[in-house]
This record gives structure tokens, C-alpha cells and sequence, in this order.
């Protein structure tokens, strides 16, 4: 008796600790819990409403609204292969237990949404679950849209439902046993997803509401921007501090000065959202370039400005393994001897395929998005961004013209891009790196 009642005793306190640390890990979940306070429901609201298209949209054509609201959700970035046709999935998303492929949100009726109702769109927005009522992955961010109003998502669903079909057979995932559980999503989302519709908060600005609606509810930037626990939900008590996401590093855009986005002007963070470059804090690429380009580029200069509201607003984090960024030009010349070009691999091949365009002092010889001083993924010591441009290249057409950085993945062995990668952030950032061919390889393949 005494030996069961002491079991009983050893289970209980497992069961409290176990549901304490779940407790835990869900209340770390919520996205706008940093802001005190209390949400109201959009029906209890008293200022302008935070969703829909912006004031300033001069359209009033429904698809030109939907559409806004489809680039404002960033929908054609991950529903769209390279190469292939707008919105027509086939993505690639390689994670460390398999890989998923974005499906078709075409209206083809066999292959994509086109036999759809509202209802079943508005599931698997809100409830990630798809026509069938099978639970989807979050790679599909329905965390962040549950937030989204009816409307919203239904003239998101309008606007592609007018696209042309696309034929395209969606691909079946390769997670090995117990990822390909599906019923598992379906208690990953009872946990974490509470399917609740965005609820403005009464004593915030009605500016910085939309703001919290755009970057939660649209755009989802914390599913690249913020650190991932355990069971891959956001962990929003480090929210925005930076994470991997597609084999990129997503930066910290908290307010902390010295690691985080606390330093730029806000006419720095308005020109980086809406053209993807800042003078003097580097230029975007890979992912977050896609962001600017499909999305953020498109909204309107009050929505801009409203993001930059809400990200002022985010709590500063340290992360002091990510040093704050060297602003001095590097020397203008490369001399022998000089512990900045120790690595003469890496130096020949900065020599002879990167240093025409963006000079030995890292200033840039064609025009400032060449610069290289100053940016975060030269002051990276994993030097994660560095080898993954120099694998894949960064072609942009901006308001200046196009953009261009070509791909040396297929001319440069891992070793070699490797070695360039020390290079760079050795010559132009705060703290060398060393990243092994290994990690390129890696690298290449999350990316791929």
C-alpha cells in the first residue's frame, strides 16, 4: 500500500510538471501577449477597422483589393516554384526530417482550389485543415492567418479563384515515421492555435493596430523572425530575434539597439521594407528579398508606415551571438601580410569574382546596393547568408533598375565558398567566421 500510494505520489507530480512545462510552452505562443493589456472583439472596437485594404488603396474594384490582400499575406512567395507558374505550388520546404511541397492554390478543380467552397477555405486558413478535412503541416502559417478576418480571407480566395488554372499535380511529402501522422498536426494545433480572429487593442493606436494586423495576421514575419521551442511553435518570449528559415538567416528586428533594428531611423526601416534596401544597413536577399519584392513593395505608404509603428513596439532582445554590425570600410586595397586577408583561397576568389563590384573597402563600385559594410549578413559570424548569396545569387529589379548578383553555386565547390565566406566577413564584419564545406553543403540543400 505504502509502495502504490508513493507511485501515485511520483505520477502526479510528473503529470504537474509535465503539464506545467506544456502550460508553458503554449503561453509562450501568443504573439501579442508582449503587449499588454486586453484585445476586444472587432464588433467591440471603437476606432477605424485595422483589417482590410488601407485608406490610401485608391481602388475600389474587389480583385484589386483581394489581390492587395494577397500580396499583403505573401501568399505567392511559397506557392510558387522557381520557375514555375504564379501560385501553382511545388516549393520545396527541406527540413532536417523531410521534405513538403507547397500545393496548387490555382482554381484548377483537379489539381488545385477550384472545387474549394468559402468554407473549406476559410478552414484551412483558420483551422489548418485542408478540403478533406485532413490536418496540414504549419509550414503553412494558419497560426498566424487564423487571425485574419472572414472577409479578408474570402476576398483572398476571390482574387485567385479570377487567376487562370493551372494543371499541376501536387507532390506527396517524403516525412518518415511518426512525421507523416498527420492526427499529430491536428493536436499541434489544438495546442497552439487557438483560431482566434485578431482583436485590436483599445489603448494602442489605431496606426500601430494595423500595423500588429499586418506583420501578425498578413504578412506572418514571425515565422521567420522568431526562434522556434521544442515543438516547433514560435516562441514568442524572444519574439523577432531571429531564427533560420529555408536555410537563411531571418535577423533580430527587435527594438534592442545594438542587435536589433532599435538604431535605424524610421525612414531607414520604411525604405527597407518597401524597396528591400537601406543605406548603410546592407541589402535584402533570399527570402526576405521575395518578401519585399511580392509583398511589402506593394503596400501602400500608410501601410508602411504602420508596420514601422508596430516594430517599434517590439521588446528588445539580446543576442550577443550575433555581434552588432562594423560600419568602417574595410582597406582599400588587399596587402600581404595583413591579418584581414589571411585566407588566400578566399581572398583569390573575392579577388577575381566579387571585389569589381563591391570593391576592396566594401563600399560598393556599381551603386550602394553593392555595399557590403554595414549589412547583418557580413557581421554573421555563421556567415549563413553570406554563402547562401553567393550559392544563389540575388536578382532584383528595383526602382533603380535590376539588380544583379549572379549565382556562383554550379562555378564554386562548398570548400571554395566556404572559404570566400570566411573571407568577406573577416574583411567587412565585426567577427570572422568559419563555416566548413560541411555546413555549405547543408546549406545548399535547405535552400534548394
Amino acid at each position: 500500500m505504502r509502495l502504490l500510494r508513493l507511485l501515485l505520489i511520483v505520477v502526479g507530480v510528473v503529470a504537474v510538471i509535465g503539464l506545467g512545462v506544456l502550460g508553458w510552452f503554449v503561453s509562450g505562443s501568443r504573439p501579442l501577449a508582449f503587449a499588454g493589456g486586453q484585445g476586444v472583439s472587432l464588433a467591440d472596437y471603437k476606432g477605424p477597422s485595422p483589417t482590410g485594404v488601407p485608406a490610401d488603396f485608391a481602388s475600389t474594384d474587389p480583385l484589386a483589393r483581394g489581390q492587395y490582400l494577397v500580396r499583403a499575406a505573401d501568399c505567392q512567395a511559397c506557392h510558387t516554384a522557381r520557375g514555375g507558374a504564379p501560385f501553382a505550388g511545388g516549393l520545396a520546404f527541406n527540413l532536417p526530417f523531410g521534405s513538403i511541397w507547397s500545393p496548387n492554390i490555382t482554381p484548377d478543380k483537379d489539381t488545385g482550389i477550384g472545387g474549394w467552397t468559402d468554407a473549406q477555405f476559410l478552414g484551412a486558413l483558420h483551422r489548418g485543415v485542408d478540403d478533406a478535412g485532413q490536418p496540414l503541416y504549419p509550414a503553412m502559417p494558419y497560426a498566424a492567418f487564423a487571425q485574419m478576418t472572414d472577409a479578408d480571407a474570402l476576398a483572398i480566395k476571390a482574387y485567385l479563384f479570377s487567376l487562370t488554372p493551372v494543371h499541376r499535380p501536387n507532390r506527396d511529402n517524403t516525412f518518415p515515421f511518426p512525421f507523416n501522422q498527420r492526427w499529430l498536426m491536428a493536436v499541434w494545433s489544438r495546442l497552439f492555435n487557438p483560431d482566434q480572429r485578431f482583436q485590436p487593442h483599445a489603448e494602442r493606436s489605431p496606426q500601430w493596430n494595423r500595423g500588429a494586423y499586418l506583420a501578425e495576421a498578413m504578412a506572418h514575419c514571425g515565422d521567420c523572425h522568431t526562434p522556434r521551442n521544442l515543438a516547433q511553435a514560435l516562441d514568442n518570449r524572444r519574439k523577432y530575434a531571429g531564427a533560420v528559415a529555408a536555410g537563411w538567416k531571418a535577423y533580430n528586428i527587435t527594438g534592442h539597439r545594438l542587435y536589433g533594428i532599435g538604431a535605424w531611423s524610421d525612414a531607414e526601416l520604411a525604405q527597407y521594407l518597401s524597396t528591400g534596401h537601406a543605406a548603410g544597413r546592407g541589402a535584402a536577399a533570399g527570402p526576405m528579398a521575395e518578401a519585399v519584392d511580392l509583398s511589402l513593395s506593394h503596400l501602400t505608404p500608410s501601410d508602411i508606415a504602420a508596420l514601422v509603428v508596430y516594430l517599434r513596439s517590439i521588446p528588445p532582445v539580446a543576442t550577443p551571438d550575433q555581434p552588432p554590425p562594423a560600419l568602417r570600410s574595410a582597406p582599400a586595397v588587399a596587402k600581404q601580410g595583413l591579418a584581414i586577408d589571411y585566407d588566400p583561397k578566399g581572398k583569390r576568389i573575392f579577388e577575381g569574382a566579387c571585389v569589381s563590384c563591391h570593391s576592396w573597402n566594401g563600399q560598393g563600385s556599381l551603386n550602394e546596393w553593392a555595399t557590403l559594410t554595414g549589412g547583418r549578413a557580413v557581421n554573421d559570424p555563421t556567415a549563413t547568408n553570406v554563402a547562401q548569396v553567393v550559392i544563389s545569387g540575388a536578382n532584383r529589379r528595383t526602382a533603380g533598375g535590376l539588380t544583379f548578383m549572379p549565382a556562383f553555386g554550379h562555378a564554386y565547390t562548398d570548400d571554395e565558398i566556404a572559404a570566400v565566406a570566411n573571407y568577406v566577413t573577416a574583411r567587412f564584419g565585426a567577427k570572422p567566421s568559419n563555416v566548413t564545406p560541411s555546413q555549405v553543403a547543408a546549406l545548399r540543400k535547405a535552400a534548394s
